[in-house]
C-alpha cells in the first residue's frame, strides 16, 4: 500500500478547519456562539408551551417538556445581566444544551445558524465585554468584523444563578 495517498487524504481541507459552533443573537446587541458538541437542537416554541415556577430566579423562565424529558428554561440575556429579550413575542428561540447528562434550554433572541474556526482564534474577553459575562465565555472571536462572544455551555449550566447559591 502507498503511505503518501493515506498522508494527503488525512490531511484537512479548508472546508473542515475549525470546530462546529451555532451563532445566534443573545440580544439586539450580542452576538454570540456556543460549541456544536453541546447543541442538541435549536427550536421556536410558543411561550405557552413554558410552565412558570414560583420562587425562581428571574432569569429562569419555567419548565417545558422537550422530547419526553423536562427541561428548565433559562432567559440567557437576563441570566448574564444583559438587556432582556422582549416577552411580548408569542414564541421564544430556544437552543436546548446537554452538558453530560444535564439538560438546559437557552432563551435568546434569534438563531442565526453555523460557523466555524479554530481553537487558536479564541481571544481573551478581558476588556472586550462586561466583567460579569467573563465566567460564561471562553473568549471573543472576530468573524466579518463582529465581536462574537464564545460561551461556555458547562458554565452556564454549573452556574450558582441557576442552583441558587
Amino acid at each position: 500500500m502507498n503511505n503518501s495517498k493515506i498522508t494527503l487524504a488525512a490531511k484537512p481541507t479548508d472546508q473542515n478547519l475549525g470546530d462546529g459552533y451555532l451563532r445566534f443573537q443573545l440580544n439586539k446587541l450580542a452576538p454570540a456562539v456556543l460549541p456544536m458538541r453541546y447543541t442538541q437542537e435549536a427550536i421556536v416554541v410558543p411561550v405557552e408551551s413554558i410552565t412558570s415556577m414560583p420562587n425562581m430566579p428571574s432569569c429562569i423562565l419555567g419548565l417545558m417538556n422537550w422530547r419526553s424529558h423536562i427541561v428548565w428554561v433559562v432567559d440567557l440575556p437576563r441570566m448574564f445581566n444583559l438587556e432582556s429579550l422582549d416577552h411580548r413575542f408569542h414564541q421564544f428561540n430556544i437552543i436546548i444544551i446537554r452538558v453530560e447528562s444535564l439538560l438546559l434550554g437557552l432563551v435568546v433572541q434569534e438563531i442565526k445558524g453555523t460557523t466555524k474556526f479554530m481553537p487558536d482564534e479564541i481571544r481573551s474577553p478581558v476588556g472586550q465585554v462586561a466583567s460579569s459575562l467573563v465566567p460564561y465565555l471562553r473568549g471573543c472571536v472576530v468573524q466579518q468584523k463582529e465581536v462574537l462572544l464564545v460561551l461556555d455551555a458547562q458554565a452556564i449550566v454549573q452556574s450558582s444563578i441557576l442552583h441558587g447559591n
